[in-house]
């Protein structure tokens, strides 16, 4: 009888254990299972997700991240989980995501309808827009200001895309070049080959802090797109999961953290050279920061 109430009593707690596994089920039940949460990181998407001058993964990105992970650890009661980090690259971090060698990408992933059909995202946590660097002596502030002008981007880029777009439309007649890449862009601009150059706001800001006169620069307020949001990827079909990570974000998001976090590294001297990108945060992030997102819409952003 004893040996019955014993085996009766496993059989209990096999089936409590398998019934709260299922709860968990998909990236939860994998962290708790291998007591580790794998973490994919870019090596250079500075200040999002880069090395440091230790070779430690740090950045915007990776700050929210461990948030994430924070929670994850509480959520499965094992204050001891591993963290792991990962190097991934643009082309590779999808497939490594969906085969499960990582648990989330943290970077500067653009939200996308084409990449939401492959994984699913965490709320926005940037905004990004193709804007237009030039020298502040030039007198270029508006698109309209760039008719008739030099302007050059990244071959092969959205941006140029964008910007060949509103050169037709607009019947702007610039002389549109394309650099084989940021460095060469950036490089034609400073040399004064080009009178304009269109990229990512962000990545402007990065390169402009940067540069030999960083005070010799502007930014434009004109944008040639609505803004981009960039999310968090984590595997697609994984509610519980989600439900988490966006509990985790729009908690920081409402909340005076994600000023703090936001001046860490984006008004701040940031590792490895101290170089302050001196980027205020817009309107339209700020907006979005206080109604959470993970849509891949802009225009969902601009409510």
């Amino acid at each position: 009888m004893h040996l019955l109430k014993n085996t009766l009593a496993l059989a209990l707690a096999v089936m409590v254990s398998s019934a709260v596994a299922a709860d968990l089920g998909g990236t939860l039940q994998k962290v708790k299972e291998t007591n580790r949460v794998v973490i994919g990181f870019q090596e250079a998407s500075v200040p999002f997700s880069y090395l440091d001058a230790n070779q430690k993964p740090v950045g915007f990105t990776i700050d929210i991240c461990m948030k994430i992970v924070d929670a994850v650890k509480r959520e499965l009661n094992q204050p001891q989980l591993a963290v792991e980090f990962t190097p991934v690259t643009a082309a590779n971090r999808i497939p490594l995501l969906m085969n499960g060698t990582i648990d989330l990408n943290c970077a500067s992933a653009t939200n996308s309808a084409e990449r939401q059909k492959q994984v699913a995202f965490a709320n926005s946590h940037f905004l990004t827009a193709s804007r237009f660097a030039a020298k502040k002596a030039s007198n270029l502030h508006k698109i309209e200001d760039l008719k008739g002008k030099t302007v050059v981007s990244v071959a092969g880029s959205t941006n140029i895309n964008q910007l060949n777009k509103v050169n037709a439309e607009r019947n702007l007649g610039m002389s549109i070049v394309a650099a084989k890449d940021q460095l060469e862009a950036f490089l034609m601009l400073e040399t004064g080959r080009a009178q304009a150059y269109v990229l990512d706001d962000v990545q402007l800001a990065v390169a402009i802090a940067r540069s030999k006169d960083p005070a010799g620069y502007l930014i434009s307020e004109d944008a040639f797109s609505k803004p981009e949001p960039y999310g968090i990827m984590l595997r697609k079909d994984d509610p519980t999961f989600k439900a988490l990570v966006d509990r985790v974000t729009a908690r920081i998001y409402q909340s005076p953290e994600i000023e703090a976090l936001y001046k860490k590294w984006f008004q701040s001297p940031v590792p490895p050279n101290g170089i302050n990108f001196n980027y205020p945060m817009a309107q339209v992030l700020r907006n979005a920061y206080q109604k959470p997102s993970s849509s891949f819409d802009p225009n969902a952003y601009l409510q």
